[in-house]
């Protein structure tokens, strides 16, 4: 039985939950976790793949202890904003490894992107050589984070799936 607009029930959503908290859960396990029996988990389990609501399975990695600690928010502001050079833009961010997260933005500037580094000078670095030299950059802001409150996904723990 669906119930919520993405076509999936309380046993997907459980499912997706407990996936979050550990990818590497055996089918056994998941399905005790859930409340269902193993057969039906693991069909629930390859929908969901084959769906492409799982896109995949990783290691998380501490980046702190990569000694990944420092972090920053750039607004970037673009000298154009029409299709193509949106899209030089975003193949241009891709293939910069300090860029963990990049999102086109509505506002008073065209993208916010959230950069790892091990330091302030590794960050001027990528600033000055990488981020500032991408297609079409007129301008960027950069905000410091100071500490992290909350860096999960979307998905809570299972307790508060119903």
């Amino acid at each position: 039985m669906q119930n919520d607009q993405t076509g999936l029930d309380r046993f997907d959503h459980a499912i997706l939950t407990t996936l979050a908290g550990d990818g590497r859960m055996s089918i056994a396990d998941l399905a005790r976790r859930i409340g269902l029996s193993k057969s039906p988990t693991q069909t629930r389990l390859r929908r969901l793949e084959a769906d492409g609501v799982i896109t995949g399975y990783r290691a998380l990695i501490d980046p702190i202890r990569m000694g990944l600690d420092h972090v920053a928010f750039v607004e970037v502001r673009l000298s154009d904003t029409r299709e193509a050079a949106l899209a030089a833009f975003n193949a241009a961010v891709v293939q910069i490894g300090e860029i963990e997260q990049a999102h086109l933005i509505a506002g008073n500037f065209d993208y916010l992107m959230k950069i790892r580094t091990r330091s302030m000078a590794d960050y001027r670095m990528v600033l000055a050589e990488k981020i500032s030299t991408l297609p079409h950059v007129s301008g960027t802001s950069t905000y410091v984070a100071m500490q992290a409150v909350k860096e999960d996904g979307p998905l809570g723990p299972l307790e508060n799936v119903t």
